[in-house]
């Protein structure tokens, strides 16, 4: 199992798991869940390493390091410490 953390709030996924589903229930917001509308891009605070590559709608819109958009992440392992961008 891994470990998604947004401030003191934790919900555990199962390695290899979307990201999608606990991010929301943590209260990252979510629009068009396919990787174009940068609604639910996260700042990754800590396990950067623990995520997927960067997915191709990611690399379009040319998210910066250390950012993501939590619709095309999946948790390989561990754990991240995650910050929504839009709140």
């Amino acid at each position: 199992m891994a470990t998604i953390t947004i401030d003191e709030k934790s919900i555990e996924v199962a390695d290899g798991d979307s990201i999608k589903d606990a991010c929301e229930q943590l209260g990252v917001l979510f629009g068009c869940r396919n990787g174009f509308c940068r609604t639910c891009e996260i700042e990754v605070l800590e396990g950067y390493e623990n995520l997927t590559e960067i997915s191709e709608n990611e690399e379009f819109i040319m998210l910066d390091y250390p950012k993501r958009l939590a619709c095309q992440c999946r948790l390989l392992k561990d754990g991240v410490r995650i910050k929504p961008l839009w709140q």
